[in-house]
């Protein structure tokens, strides 16, 4: 540890330990310059406790994502439940265009009325193109209405290169999302709706008497996964957008263009234990964590707490982890009057091969300055400080 103060700044870094009340060591940071091959023609793996992007191949480029654009249906359903407007055991009526619909099935009946609930899990667990389309026309009108309403509600999202032409990821020319889209998608279905999250893990579904088995290859392995959805066409080749939690951490990977449902179980079980072995996660600071504590200049209070004001996690490569740099840059001491909240410095996390993590620092208390008396005595003491020897 070592200090360095000149021209009224003060600096405080830490190479390898950092210690404070009720702390232990920093050792972490975010990770970069990993590489690992996929066949995989699309990839992208993100370590959401610190926001890492573990792994990305071609994850902007617009692709054609098969029934993984059934995540999107799926969340459009679960925000009208959320909201209010839908209940689970409300009920929509079977046309015979979503009866007919070829590929994989719910197996709905025509003319009959199907709840909610089920329809879900005929998406979510059985892929049902069927159940796609009795949601589509219910909520919308028509599956084209609905497409559009779902393209709207990606660029409502920030899903810059997703377009939707139908409600079931049916090969149709312009109906593509990007590998890094899927994802955003998966880590809001995971974080926002966890109330009907666990349904992405649910192994089999029956609907008209009819068992299925959900087809994502991972959620059969010991390595902490728990959804999300499958995906495969001529056109798109094998795909998977898979999520797994170990501990405190949780990875998504998504994967397209594969050649086969063995690579892609293969793949996908590699991938998410080489993020979670090969990296570590730990939270350096939680929200309003306090990290250091500042000199005030005449103030009512001498010093004021330097807090962070948002919870900071970091992800690096194993073999990173002894070479991590922490730093607090202020201006010492800090001009009275102070206003909790006000941003008065920050902090930057810095390893070998990976960008400065920087966040603020704010002031965790309000500081108020001296009347006219206690301002005089401050200056004068200050004063004495530097004639006296």
């Amino acid at each position: 540890m070592w200090w360095r103060v000149g021209n009224s700044r003060r600096w405080w870094s830490i190479a390898l330990t950092f210690v404070m009340a009720g702390w232990l060591s920093l050792t972490l940071g975010q990770a970069h310059g990993q590489t690992v091959e996929t066949p995989a023609q699309f990839a992208y793996l993100i370590d959401l406790s610190s926001n890492t992007v573990l792994l990305e191949k071609t994850a902007d480029v617009p692709t054609a994502p098969a029934s993984m654009s059934k995540m999107m249906t799926v969340l459009m359903v679960l925000e009208r439940l959320k909201s209010g407007a839908l209940k689970l055991d409300d009920t929509f009526p079977v046309s015979e265009k979503a009866w007919k619909k070829g590929g994989s099935k719910m197996f709905v009946k025509v003319d009959t009325r199907v709840r909610v609930d089920d329809l879900l899990r005929g998406i979510i667990v059985q892929s049902g193109n069927d159940a796609c389309i009795v949601v589509a026309e219910a909520l919308a009108g028509s599956e084209a209405a609905f497409a559009a309403q779902m393209t709207a509600k990606a660029r409502e999202l920030g899903l810059t290169n997703s377009k939707f032409v139908n409600a079931t990821g049916w090969p149709e020319d312009g109906h593509v999302m990007s590998a890094k889209d899927l994802a955003t998608l998966a880590q809001i279905l995971v974080t926002d709706y966890p109330e009907f999250y666990p349904m992405f893990s649910e192994k089999s579904f029956s609907y008209s008497g009819i068992p299925q088995k959900n087809r994502n290859p991972v959620l059969s392995k010991e390595i902490g996964a728990d959804g999300l959805k499958t995906g495969h066409t001529e056109r798109s080749g094998y795909g998977l957008t898979a999520s797994a939690k170990r501990g405190d951490r949780r990875l998504i990977l998504v994967l397209n263009g594969l050649e086969s449902t063995s690579q892609r179980a293969q793949e996908a079980e590699r991938l998410l234990e080489w993020g979670f072995t090969s990296f570590e996660g730990i939270t350096l600071f939680k929200a309003q964590d306090k990290v250091e504590e500042a000199p005030v200049w005449l103030g009512e209070r001498a010093s004021v707490p330097l807090v962070i004001a948002e919870r900071l996690a970091i992800t690096l490569p194993q073999q990173a982890r002894r070479k991590l740099q922490v730093s607090i840059r202020y201006d010492a001491p800090i001009p009275s009057p102070v206003k909790k909240g006000q941003v008065v410095g920050k902090l930057t996390v810095t390893a070998p091969g990976m960008e400065p993590v920087e966040r603020p620092l704010i002031a965790g208390a309000d500081v108020s300055p001296l009347g006219p008396v206690g301002r005089v005595l401050a200056l004068t003491q200050h004063w004495l400080a530097r004639v006296l020897p």
